[in-house]
């Protein structure tokens, strides 16, 4: 018996000055059919063209979505907006700038799909597909983080930093995110794997840029990441906001069924009309949320231990 998997996905898209790619990531990210419920893009402040584009994408496409915040507040400000408001049962993050394919979605999201997982992450370093060819240090700094963070969590993941970040949405609704810039990758990480949540990691191209093609991260990102690794892991889930995360968290999974139905092949959705938008129950402020059905998993993923 195959799942159902329409209309189950929130697709948010900061976008901080990517005019030249916005529109290509939004039609490519629709191109997936009906899995996709909502696209979210949530402008930071552009100065170019990008919110005006974002906006006539909205009008002809129905299921975009355009929010605008007031000055640039970084990534991590126009992820927490776009977590507000997202509706679908499960909630991914797409950056604008088309390093990450969004053809490539489905795959990340199928161990959620299947009942196997409630957050996958998309790593660039399970070699298995095509990734460009970079900066070292960026390499390095990557590898550092994920082993401090892995110390720290006692998990095995090989990409911390990855965009790719899916999740059942009501793993991520109960997170208010205080970090700035960039430091959501930590800050996302350090709490989840507080929780009763199932991590898996599947294998994802990467067609990264380089500085003068439109990067934005730089040093500074990477060492307050690093202190990030260490405010999360080791102070956050001991405050009060942070037990009240995973008591939310931990609620919720409780009421996921387990994978009782099967399926004999990844769920490929097929290109229909637009659906219009509509508010899932499926997170731990709904009383009597339940999770949508789910399958078992086959292969071509990693269980993140």
């Amino acid at each position: 018996m195959a799942v159902d998997a329409r209309g189950v996905l929130s697709v948010i898209v900061p976008a901080y000055n990517e005019a030249e790619t916005i529109e290509r990531v939004l039609d490519r990210v629709l191109s997936l059919g009906d899995l996709v419920a909502e696209v979210i893009v949530v402008d930071d402040g552009s100065t170019d063209e990008t919110l005006a584009i974002a906006r006539r994408v909205a009008q002809r496409l129905p299921r975009v979505r355009v929010e605008a915040l007031a000055r640039n507040r970084g990534k991590t400000a126009a992820v927490a907006r776009g977590i507000e408001l997202a509706a679908g049962e499960i909630t991914i993050i797409q950056d604008a700038d088309l390093e990450y394919d969004p053809a490539e979605i489905p795959a990340v999201i199928d161990p959620i799909l299947r009942g196997e997982a409630d957050v996958v992450y998309g790593s660039r370093f399970l070699v298995r597909r095509a990734a460009r060819v970079l900066y070292f240090y960026h390499f390095l700094a990557n590898k550092a983080i994920t082993f401090l963070s892995n110390v720290l969590t006692n998990r095995n993941m090989t990409d911390i930093e990855t965009c790719y970040k899916a999740m059942r949405t009501g793993v991520i609704k109960p997170l208010v995110l205080s970090s700035k810039g960039f430091g959501m990758e930590v800050e996302i990480t350090a709490l989840v794997s507080k929780t009763n949540a199932r991590t898996y990691e599947v294998p994802i191209s990467y067609h990264g840029r380089t500085y003068a093609e439109g990067k934005k991260i730089g040093v500074l990102d990477g060492l307050a990441a690093l202190g990030y690794v260490l405010r999360y892991n080791l102070v956050t889930p001991w405050l009060p906001r942070g037990r009240k995360y995973v008591r939310a968290v931990n609620r919720f999974l409780a009421g996921v069924p387990t994978p009782e139905m099967r399926v004999d092949r990844p769920i490929v959705p097929r290109p229909t009309a637009p659906r219009p938008n509509v508010a899932s129950p499926h997170w731990p402020t709904a009383p009597g949320a339940k999770a949508a059905p789910a399958a078992k998993a086959r292969d071509a993923y990693s269980d993140v231990a």
